[in-house]
């Protein structure tokens, strides 16, 4: 007699075939089963059993999508432009808990985030010798904006009026942006307002702060000055 070997099916082609035993009294349907879930405590058994290599580079995979997933996530804040408190007081908005933020507008006892405001015309500099006019002013922050890439952060203008500058800074990996506000309020005294902050995560790695000490610098060469250096 000639055994004939047949290849056997996939759980998917049993499913479809319900062939009855030659008995007559038991349809397959209870062999499938059987056979289905045999293959699949084979395969579930396998998972259990990863490498520890494997499981660290399926960890880090995940953790590299959920972090493409959150800079797409991150909408431009809501709390941009100058903020008006009442009483005549207008400031740049204040900075969150997280240490990625400094601002002009927090109290000086903040070491965490607060920043001396700019003047480009410093009363024993520039401001006692030649003053320059806030439209002046203005084009020589703007010029520096864009001459500079701290850290190789690209800038880019979004909003730009006579005395509001705000700029939006890309990091070269990944795509993320920081919200970056300078701001000529009202008076005497030549003063320039400024805010730098990360749009997502906590630790900034001192990047806002070496980016504004950046652009200082250069304006420095303009004859501007820092009021609390």
């Amino acid at each position: 007699m000639t055994m004939q070997l047949h290849k056997p099916f996939t759980c998917s082609q049993l499913g479809q075939r319900r062939v009855a035993f030659q008995s007559g009294s038991r349809p397959a349907v209870v062999r499938r089963q059987v056979v289905c879930q045999a293959a699949k405590g084979w395969q579930g058994d396998r998972e259990e059993k990863l490498a520890p290599k494997e499981v660290v580079l399926r960890s880090v995979n995940a953790v590299v999508l959920g972090a493409l997933l959150t800079v797409g996530a991150a909408p431009r804040p809501g709390n941009l432009g100058i903020q008006d408190y009442g009483a005549g007081i207008k400031t740049l908005s204040l900075c969150p808990r997280t240490p990625n933020c400094i601002a002009t507008s927090e109290e000086g006892n903040d070491r965490e985030h607060y920043v001396p405001p700019l003047t480009y015309n410093p009363e024993d500099g520039r401001g006692l010798k030649g003053p320059v006019s806030q439209d002046q002013a203005m084009k020589e922050l703007v010029a520096a904006v864009q001459k500079l890439k701290p850290d190789g952060f690209t800038p880019k203008i979004v909003k730009q009026t006579k005395d509001y500058l705000y700029v939006e800074y890309e990091s070269p990996i990944m795509g993320f942006i920081d919200d970056v506000e300078f701001w000529f309020p009202p008076g005497p005294g030549s003063r320039v307002e400024y805010r730098s902050a990360s749009r997502i995560g906590e630790s900034d790695a001192n990047i806002n702060r070496k980016r504004i000490r950046a652009i200082r610098q250069e304006l420095e060469t303009k004859g501007w000055r820092s009021t609390g250096f």
